[in-house]
C-alpha cells in the first residue's frame, strides 16, 4: 500500500509535467508534439550573476529545452565585458578585462558562436537567460536606465525573430531589451 501510494504521486507530476511539455510545445512552437526537432538559440551575457549570464537560470533553460527534446545552440557577443566582478565580494577588479563570449563559453561548456553569426532563418526561437551582463554588456542600463542603447548584434536578432514572429524567451531582466528594441521600431512586442 504504502509503496503503491508512493509509485502514484511518483507518477502525477510527470504526467502534469508531461501535459505541459506539450500545451507548451503546441503555443510556442505550433506543434503538438514535445519540441522535439526544434532549434533554439540561447543569447548568453557573460557568466556570473554580477557581471554575465545568471548560471542558475541560463543552466535551467538548457536543461528544459533539451529535456523538450529541443536542439540548443549558444551566442555572445564577441565584446569586452563592462567591468569584471569579484564574486565573493560583490567588487568590481579594475585590474582585469574579460571578452563576453569567452566567458559565456564557461557555461556552454565551449560550444559556442559569436553572436555576428546568427542566422534567425535557422532557429525556432530565442532564449535570453537573465543576469546584470544583459543590464552591462548586452545593453547599456547598468549606466544609462531608461536611456539605454542595445548592442547592435542583439538589437537585430530581437528584431529579426519579432518581425518572423517566432518565440522569444525573456528572463530576469532580459526584458528591457525587447521593450527597447520594440520602442526603436515603435512598435508592441506582445504581437
Amino acid at each position: 500500500m504504502r509503496v503503491a501510494a508512493m509509485a502514484f504521486v511518483y507518477k502525477l507530476p510527470l504526467l502534469a509535467l508531461r501535459s505541459a511539455r506539450q500545451i507548451l510545445s503546441q503555443r510556442y512552437f505550433g506543434c503538438t508534439s514535445p519540441v522535439a526537432a526544434q532549434r533554439v538559440a540561447v543569447v548568453l551575457s557573460g557568466c556570473g550573476v554580477y557581471d554575465g549570464s545568471e548560471v542558475h537560470e541560463a543552466s535551467a533553460c538548457w536543461v528544459h529545452l533539451s529535456r523538450a527534446g529541443a536542439e540548443v545552440t549558444f551566442y555572445a557577443p564577441d565584446v569586452e565585458q563592462m567591468h569584471v566582478v569579484d564574486h565573493c565580494t560583490g567588487v568590481p577588479v579594475e585590474t582585469e578585462k574579460r571578452n563576453v563570449l569567452r566567458e559565456s563559453a564557461r557555461i556552454a561548456r565551449g560550444m559556442i558562436s559569436p553572436l555576428s553569426k546568427l542566422s534567425e532563418s535557422s532557429y525556432d526561437a530565442l532564449v535570453f537567460p537573465g543576469g546584470f551582463g544583459v543590464a552591462k554588456n548586452l545593453s547599456t542600463f547598468a549606466l544609462d536606465g531608461a536611456g539605454m542603447t542595445v548592442n547592435p548584434e542583439i538589437q537585430q536578432a530581437i528584431s529579426n525573430f519579432h518581425t518572423s514572429k517566432k518565440p522569444i524567451g525573456l528572463c530576469c531582466i532580459s526584458p528591457i531589451l525587447a521593450a527597447k528594441v520594440c520602442s526603436y521600431q515603435n512598435q508592441f512586442c506582445t504581437n
